[in-house]
């Protein structure tokens, strides 16, 4: 019998997939009875029907991607007790092999890293996995990683096991009926979530989680949000039973060769990520596709098909039970889409879950969950959140090319300084044709294209993925070196930029910002904005140029979050936000000499007395009217430069012009990196996160506790009284030949404390240098930090490290003010 449909549920969650159903599941769990789902078809009848079923923890470098695993493999194995519905999970293990050096070492650091988490790996030898997997070729492989404690699922079981649990709990599910849109009324400048039409009538509700997996991005796009998921063409096939197969083998996965490998029915599952995929449906998915399957295209895949079978030989032979290809939705990044949409308070997204839905449904449940209830995530979300996506990655052409592009890269080796290479150049600075003209290695940020690092005029700069140093290495010391010893100019015009105008302009930014961004006028601020815990929101700079007057600069990467908290603080005020992202181009020249440069192009008065740190002057450069900033990122005197687009180039190629005499040379974001982390400066995202009060991120000197009025202030004084437990500090190898990337555990004497969040070489510094968040039991001081012998693991090996509170390249920030 059909459940009736309500007219009224709190929350309403769109979709009957295992992502769904985990997220009624975690809600109803956690107190919350006033749930209904909407299924448009019958439970798991969209893409989780035939989805393969690994349930697999190996693999990532992200605490919050292996936390997620970790608790859907926990969860999966005690569901049933608690529902009475099995979940088909198999702990029967997982071996991953390593076809070559690159993913060897990829995979030791990988397991370096997720045994701190708490995942056992065992690293084998090829003997050893083919014991473990006897018709499988193992004798040219190098190695492999054995998690015995990781397996398969079924997915059909497990979605009906936390389908019932949520029942159980108290909340509603429906089936066969299909959410057409989602209801809202305007709120000052936003909506707000009504409700959510359906074929069967309206429902009232508060909340709408999208779930609708492969029809999540035009379920959400009828309500301006963007979720650039797009389904593709997944492949496995299915041998008759073979001799030798047992029930209780391990998932057996080769990357190299493209294929995963399982039991099914006493035969063979081979799974396949091939390096080069097809988007199905880029137009629109039909509505009526359930249970359905796309019609294989032989040609394109026999290729893949016969490398993959080819690791287990024997099935070369066997009979093929079933050929199957069904859709699986991926997203630009490879990430899933997670968390509230910045411009529709209450409308929540969980979906493009890049065909690692099942092992991670329990996980990202839990945390839709626990976000919804709440109001705040409590993992670090900071890659994943929803707000990171752009409007042009909804183009057809553009998903079409990424997607068959990104599926290619979930079985590819993860080498440092591999780059995506389609849907590039949606966006060019103002100074393209001169960054190409410098000879500049260019890469994708946030949809522009940003120079890397220069090879110099005339040259073409040519690079390999690699995990050591590499040729370009020396056009990257000498950029850092010029900016130390003598000037550097770096274009950064893809930052996120906003003019805040109007009455109420600085009764806004002062709620947002912990520092006291709204004082005198011609002042730039570094500032954090907070939650209500303290915990990190946003870091960025507001620069007040008159009383109704300001500007916002966030990093690329921010610029939706930013954007969504402006937005909604904004509600009932006088204020106007204008997106000036493209319209403003954006420069840095720092350096000691950097002054001089800039002094032989305007009639200012450069001089300390006159422009001390953090002024903020209206000039006249290069004969055009600049924004001039003194401020940096790099660690040494500075100037941030915002100017009109159209006077970019001229301005740069006057400022190159006049620093030529000065030793002025252009960088790229790989010595600004570099620059940055040797000053321990942070970098929202990568280093510090949502997790992170603003003490522990060790920002606390940017907070201006006197204000009244800021968002966090009550939270802020209290992580300021408490014991410092946890606290970011700069970590520095004394090995000057090995090198740091991120996820490296770091031990005090003997004892893991912590892991390297992100990392660089210090070339003034001379060796491997990152930022660790560590806790220590009583609190984290310069004498517990000097006590202690400090190393950092590297796939395996510990490497002897330097710790300090304090940054190690000019910790008075001297250089910065001279």
């Amino acid at each position: 019998m059909t459940q009736a449909l309500p007219t009224r549920a709190r929350i309403v969650i769109v979709g009957g997939g295992v992502i769904g159903a985990s997220v009624a599941y975690h809600l109803a769990l956690a107190g919350e009875r006033d749930v209904l789902l909407l299924e448009r078809d019958r439970i798991t009848s969209g893409t989780t029907w035939h989805a393969a079923g690994l349930m697999t923890c190996f693999g990532s470098t992200s605490e919050t991607s292996t936390s997620i695993r970790l608790y859907s493999r926990d969860l999966y194995a005690r569901l049933e007790a608690e529902t009475g519905v099995a979940t088909g999970f198999k702990p029967v293990g997982l071996i991953e092999a390593a076809a070559d050096a690159d993913r060897l070492h990829e995979y030791r650091r990988v397991a370096s890293f997720q045994r701190r988490m708490g995942l056992e790996i065992h690293e084998i030898t090829p003997k050893e996995m083919a014991d473990l997997f006897p018709l499988a070729r193992t004798d040219d492989l190098l190695a492999g990683f054995y998690v015995p404690s990781d397996g398969r699922v079924n997915p059909v079981d497990l979605t009906m096991s936390l389908a019932r649990g949520a029942r159980q709990h108290g909340a509603t599910i429906v089936e066969g009926v299909r959410a057409t849109g989602v209801l809202t009324t305007p709120e000052g400048r936003l909506s707000r979530v009504t409700g959510v039409a359906t074929d069967a009538g309206d429902v009232e509700a508060e909340i709408v989680v999208n779930c609708a997996g492969m029809w999540a991005r035009e379920f959400a796009q009828a309500n301006g949000i963007v979720v650039p998921n797009q389904a593709a063409e997944h492949y496995y096939l299915i041998t008759e039973p073979l001799a030798g197969m047992s029930p209780d083998a391990p998932v057996f996965e080769d990357p190299a060769a493209y294929g995963y490998y399982r039991e099914e029915g006493g035969g063979m599952m081979v799974g396949l990520f091939e390096p080069r995929a097809a988007a199905w449906r880029v137009d629109s998915i039909p509505r009526d596709f359930s249970f359905g399957e796309i019609p294989p295209d032989w040609d394109r895949m026999t290729p893949f098909l016969e490398r993959a079978m080819s690791r287990v030989p024997v099935t070369l032979e066997a009979g093929i039970r079933k050929f199957f290809c069904g859709p699986e939705s991926f997203t630009p990044d490879l990430l899933p889409a997670v968390g509230e949409a910045p411009s529709l308070p209450g409308y929540f997204v969980c979906a493009g879950l890049n065909s690692i839905g099942i092992l991670s449904a329990g996980g990202l449940g839990r945390i839709m969950a626990d976000w919804i209830l709440t109001g705040r995530p409590d993992a670090d979300v900071t890659a994943i959140n929803l707000d990171r996506f752009r409007g042009f990655q909804l183009d057809p052409a553009y998903r079409a090319a990424r997607t068959a592009e990104i599926l290619g890269t979930v079985y590819a080796a993860h080498t440092p300084g591999v780059q995506l290479k389609t849907g590039r150049g949606v966006h060019r600075s103002p100074v393209y044709d001169e960054l190409l003209a410098a000879g500049g290695y260019l890469r994708d940020v946030s949809g522009w294209e940003g120079a890397d690092w220069f090879a110099g005029p005339g040259n073409t700069p040519q690079a390999e993925p690699g995990w050591g140093p590499q040729p370009w290495f020396a056009h990257w010391r000498a950029e850092h070196e010029a900016v130390r010893e003598r000037a550097g100019l770096i274009d950064m015009s893809f930052m996120a930029k906003w003019r805040i105008t109007g009455a109420d302009a600085g009764r806004l930014l002062r709620h947002l910002s912990a520092g006291d961004v709204d004082g005198d006028p011609g002042v730039i601020t570094y500032t954090q904005w907070l939650d209500d815990d303290a915990r990190l929101q946003a870091d960025l700079t507001v620069t007040k140029l008159g009383a109704r007057h300001f500007v916002v600069v966030a990093s690329d990467t921010a610029y939706g979050h930013v954007e969504g908290m402006l937005q909604r603080a904004a509600v009932g005020l006088e204020v106007t936000i204008d997106d000036v992202t493209t319209a403003l181009a954006q420069f840095a020249i720092q350096g000691p000499r950097s002054r001089e440069v800039l002094a032989a192009l305007t009639d200012a008065d450069l001089s300390t007395d006159a422009f001390p740190f953090r002024a903020v002057r209206q000039v006249t450069l290069a004969g055009r009217a600049v924004l001039l900033a003194r401020i940096t990122y790099a660690g040494e005197l500075g100037y941030e430069i915002y100017l009109p687009a159209g006077d970019a180039a001229r301005v740069w190629r006057e400022i190159l012009g006049a620093g030529t005499a000065y030793g002025l040379q252009p960088y790229g974001l790989k010595a600004l990196a570099s620059l940055r982390m040797e000053k321990a400066y942070r970098d929202y995202g990568h280093d510090i996160d949502n997790t992170d009060d603003v003490y522990e991120a060790g920002l606390g000197f940017a907070v201006a506790l006197d204000k009244a009025d800021f968002r966090g202030r009550a939270a802020a004084l209290a992580a300021k009284a408490a014991p410092a437990r946890r606290r970011l500090v700069q970590v520095l190898l004394r090995d000057p030949e090995r090198l740091l990337f991120h996820a490296e555990p770091l031990y005090r004497d003997g004892e893991f404390v912590g892991y390297i969040r992100a990392a660089s070489y210090g070339w003034t510094l001379g060796g491997a240098v990152g930022l660790a968040m560590v806790e220590a039991p009583e609190a984290v001081t310069t004498g517990w930090l000097d006590e202690g012998e400090w190393s950092v693991e590297i796939a395996g090996d510990l490497v002897p490290a330097r710790v300090s509170l304090r940054p190690l390249y000019d910790p008075g920030s001297a250089r910065v003010r001279m």
